[in-house]
């Protein structure tokens, strides 16, 4: 478990490396809002790989359409409970079993960014028609749902 909890460092310091910092109302890229993919990979790849593929013992894999299919209608509300409150809890993912490190919140980046993020997981990634509005996200962040919720929202599927 040592080895797993030093990648789980690494990982976490990259993250917090990547992740911009950014005032209210700005996107970090002082221009456009970016896409969901740019944004993935600068804030998200670090962990959980390009293209969402994940890193074994580490990060799950999010390129997994039959997960966030079996979310259905909530998948929107999932996603961004996970990005703004973050989620630990031992898992299995094909196979792979994944302890439990603690998925941490997406601080630093506008809801705008982590809206794009969380649409372009669901839609590339989850092969869903699922969108999230940075009105979501921030309904999300300022509501009581808890780590618990997400963990029951998690279909059996994986």
């Amino acid at each position: 478990m040592r080895g797993g909890l030093n990648i789980a460092l690494v990982c976490l310091s990259l993250a917090a490396i990547s992740a911009p910092q950014v005032g209210a109302g700005e996107t970090g890229t002082g221009a456009a809002p970016s896409d969901g993919q740019d944004r993935f990979n600068t804030v998200c790849a670090s962990c959980h790989n390009e293209m969402g593929v994940g890193v074994p013992g580490l990060a799950p894999p999010l390129d997994r359409p039959e997960f966030w299919q079996a979310l259905g209608d909530d998948a929107p509300r999932y996603i961004s409970g996970v990005i703004t409150k973050g989620l630990n809890a031992p898992i299995t993912v094909r196979g792979e079993r994944y302890a439990g490190l603690v998925m941490v919140p997406l601080a630093g980046n506008t809801d705008e960014d982590l809206a794009h993020i969380a649409t372009w997981v669901l839609g590339t990634l989850g092969k869903t028609e699922g969108t999230v509005t940075p009105e979501l996200v921030a309904e999300i962040r300022d509501s009581n749902l808890t780590i618990q919720d997400l963990r029951d929202m998690r279909p059996d599927v994986e």
